[in-house]
């Protein structure tokens, strides 16, 4: 991949006067520099240049001019802001960056093409809102559960706002409701073609937490916030295509396509979750007890396994990978993913591990005669599976090296911190380390 190239012809601004050019950095936060908008024409075709040597993940200041190029197929004006954004693509010199994660995601991508598919994805993402006191006593604006509507969800018109200004940046929403926790939400929105997914997902990060703000909460997609109550997920709904026909559409079910597809993650899950889980509090959610999977397995309607495949079958036929959370870079997230999947379609691998019933309900034993493995139970077995694991490093392409050498330093300084409060490394509780670095961001 030595050019990608722009989808469409620059369009023209309307009303903007200045343009954000947001990119990701590894934590999939986004990041950018605004430019006049006369400039715009100049982002497109020759790009600009920056230092991204303070970028998490990027390269370090001794090789750090890069250049961001926008892709007009993404431009979108921010009504509440007065400005437009573009997402892009970011260059070292003439030649895509290996550390760009949108870029990585666009290459397995490439190649999932040459293999005659194409990949659509739709996320669940979860979020709570808070309004902070000035401590770690996060107060909690309302007290509904699961579907609870008028007095018992007090975000009804917040979550209505969200899905009207949700079109302007590109994004259908489909269904709003309350979560299971306590100031829990949901937004759902329309799947899409994987790049644009992820980019949709980048999008709606931000609008939540720009008009929550806008009316004095603080929204947070931080896996667990608060310890016992319900995690933040973000489930992915995924099927490949082939000529827009649905490859994962079988005569009574799955296609074997979409089987040796369930195959290779099941096969690479214990590796996939340092990037579809990528912190330390993400494993504060993955327990017993709540609706995140915790057991390696698959089934039809059964949401206690990791990979779920809805009863909607014929053209929406697809399935639902449950581990996930929110703080993953989506990038990185859906190409690692991707290339599992893939990896169990190129070898024609068969799922293990079926089960119908509720796998937390089992005994060990039964497990263990159904194939049933345990996904890693912190982020350090997590990156200890990923050294391990070949195909889930190839999705990542020379940017596995920063993303390990990141995620380690990451796991270390918090293994310092339990340390110094004489905590085990088992602790479950949400500890202050955790809020001060995964609450905002």
């Amino acid at each position: 991949m030595n050019e990608i190239a722009p989808v469409v012809e620059a369009t023209t601004i309307k009303n903007a006067k200045f343009l954000q050019l947001v990119f990701v950095d590894i934590n999939g936060v986004p990041k950018g520099m605004e430019i006049p908008a006369s400039r715009y024409e100049e982002a497109v075709s020759d790009g600009i240049a920056f230092d991204g040597s303070s970028i998490a993940g990027f390269q370090g200041i001794e090789d750090s001019d890069l250049v961001f190029k926008a892709d007009p197929s993404t431009y979108a004006e921010v009504p509440w802001e007065g400005i437009a954004r573009v997402y892009g693509y970011i260059y070292k010199g003439d030649k895509p960056y290996w550390a760009d994660p949108r870029g990585i995601l666009k290459r397995v991508l490439d190649e999932l093409a040459k293999e005659g598919y194409s990949a659509y994805v739709g996320p669940e993402p979860e979020f709570y809102l808070f309004k902070k006191n000035g401590t770690w006593e996060l107060d909690i604006p309302d007290h509904g559960g699961y579907f609870d509507l008028v007095t018992l969800d007090k975000a009804r018109n917040l979550k209505r706002e969200i899905a009207l200004y949700m079109p302007a940046l590109g994004l259908v929403p489909e269904l709003l409701h309350h979560e299971v926790g306590r100031a829990q939400h949901e937004i759902d929105f329309r799947f899409s073609e994987a790049l644009k997914t992820a980019d949709n997902i980048v999008s709606f990060k931000y609008l939540v937490k720009a008009i929550a703000e806008l009316h004095g909460y603080h929204a947070t997609f931080m896996p667990k916030p608060v310890y016992g109550f319900p995690g933040n997920g973000m489930h992915l709904h995924i099927n490949l295509s082939t000529g827009g026909e649905n490859v994962f559409m079988g005569e009574d079910g799955l296609s074997e396509t979409a089987l040796h597809f369930i195959a290779g993650i099941l096969k690479h899950a214990k590796a996939l979750t340092a990037i579809t889980n990528p912190t330390v509090n993400s494993y504060k959610r993955l327990v017993p007890g709540y609706e995140a999977p915790v057991y390696i397995s698959w089934g039809y309607s059964n949401r206690s396994a990791l990979i779920r495949v809805p009863t909607f079958w014929g053209k929406s036929a697809r399935i639902e990978y449950r581990c996930p959370d929110p703080s993953a870079n989506p990038y990185l997230a859906l190409a690692a993913i991707l290339k599992a999947g893939l990896d169990g379609i190129k070898k024609g691998l068969e799922p293990e591990a079926y089960v119908e019933t509720n796998v937390y309900e089992m005994s060990e034993e039964e497990r263990k005669s159904l194939s049933i493995e345990t996904l890693p139970e912190n982020l350090g077995e997590a990156l200890d599976a990923l050294k391990k694991d070949k195909a889930v490093q190839e999705a990542l392409g020379s940017a596995y090296k920063n993303f390990i050498t990141y995620k380690e330093n990451e796991w270390e300084s918090y293994l310092t911190y339990l340390e110094a409060k004489n905590l085990p490394v088992e602790t479950k509780k949400v500890t202050e380390w955790e809020l001060e670095r995964y609450f905002y961001i």
